[in-house]
């Protein structure tokens, strides 16, 4: 940890105070700095990339604390000497791996050039699979270093589930109240959303937790997350990692890609990643189970229509109508594949959903 002065600027988070307070530390004040990304909210945080003498690197500020910080990049550090490829946190002068300044963390690595994972690319997509099955099949013994916070997931997925069923029911009573236009295209879609929901609770009930594979789990496992360089997949961003189910990354990653017009709830490109992901790290019957069923419950849905009621009096109602419109025409999809898929599963890999 290095502390410095405080620069007489009203950001913070410029380029000048960059290169003024932060960069010093690792002797790059004169580099070339370009602002990437900068979201002000409570998770504040900023990416910049740094040239200097024909290399680059990515300068992070992060929004979490110094335990989190160093369970982050005692992930890192971990996938690193098991041969994946993550972003490796470069030493300042004085062999500290991040600043402190004005109460601010910032972290460097070296900046990652290669293309945002393509999810019609179906190369793509076996390379992310077997690289995620990579990372889940060598972090199982993951301990994180002295000082660092505890982060362990692992919850009974079937709670939730209940808990965002009884959540629909209670937004459908609110519905049938206020009858404007939201809750006219929210009934209207209720039945069949209800039905994916009650599938989610039936499969998630048979789930058998002690045979759940637990790994350290990115916890954002989507493209703008993973990077192909030839035929080399590149993890950044591990701000959400912690130890979980295994099942979790992979659900997370195949319903944001299944969701999309363009792959529509493809029953043989969900299987082909599966099968690409257990050729490197074999899945129990529980995992199977977990996956369909959090890729079955009607996520947007759920949340949407919660957030909605929740702030009916001073929300924009059109945008809510924006959100909850998209994608509900292929709701008849989702659940075409999840009916398809329990069949699959139990005929070639012997998962018994009764």
């Amino acid at each position: 940890m290095e502390n410095t002065i405080c620069p007489s600027t009203k950001d913070l988070l410029s380029i000048e105070s960059m290169k003024s307070f932060v960069l010093p530390h690792y002797d790059l004040q004169f580099a070339n700095v370009t602002m990437v990304k900068f979201k002000d909210t409570d998770k504040q945080r900023a990416v910049y990339r740094v040239d200097f003498k024909n290399k680059s690197y990515c300068l992070k500020k992060v929004y979490y604390d110094e335990s989190n910080l160093l369970y982050v990049y005692s992930a890192m550090e971990w996938l690193y000497r098991n041969n994946l490829n993550v972003p490796k946190l470069l030493p300042t002068k004085s062999n500290n791996r991040y600043i402190k300044y004005m109460g601010m963390l910032f972290i460097l690595t070296p900046w990652v050039n290669g293309l945002k994972c393509d999810f019609d690319n179906k190369y793509h997509m076996e390379l992310s699979s077997k690289d995620l099955a990579k990372l889940h099949k060598s972090s199982q013994n993951f301990v994180p270093i002295s000082g660092s916070c505890t982060r362990i997931g692992c919850d009974d997925y079937h709670i939730s589930v209940d808990k965002h069923l009884e959540q629909i029911l209670i937004s459908a009573k609110q519905a049938k109240h206020h009858n404007d236009r939201f809750s006219k295209i929210f009934l209207k879609n209720l039945n069949i959303n209800l039905e994916l929901a009650k599938l989610s609770s039936k499969i998630s009930s048979s789930i058998n937790c002690s045979e759940l594979s637990k790994s350290l789990c990115h916890g954002d496992f989507v493209n703008k997350n993973i990077l192909i360089a030839d035929s080399n997949v590149w993890i950044i961003d591990f701000d959400k990692c912690k130890m979980d189910y295994s099942a979790h990354d992979i659900s997370y990653f195949l319903r944001r890609l299944l969701k999309r017009e363009n792959t529509n709830w493809d029953t043989d490109l969900a299987l082909k990643i599966i099968d690409d992901y257990m050729k490197v790290n074999p899945l129990t019957p529980s995992d199977l189970k977990y996956i369909l069923a959090y890729i079955a419950f009607p996520q947007k849905y759920w949340k949407i229509s919660r957030d909605y009621y929740k702030n009916i009096k001073r929300c924009n109602k059109n945008a809510f109508i924006s959100l909850l419109e998209r994608g509900l025409d292929r709701t008849d999809s989702q659940l075409k594949f999840i009916k398809e898929m329990m069949v699959l599963l139990e005929k070639d890999y012997e998962v018994n959903f009764n």
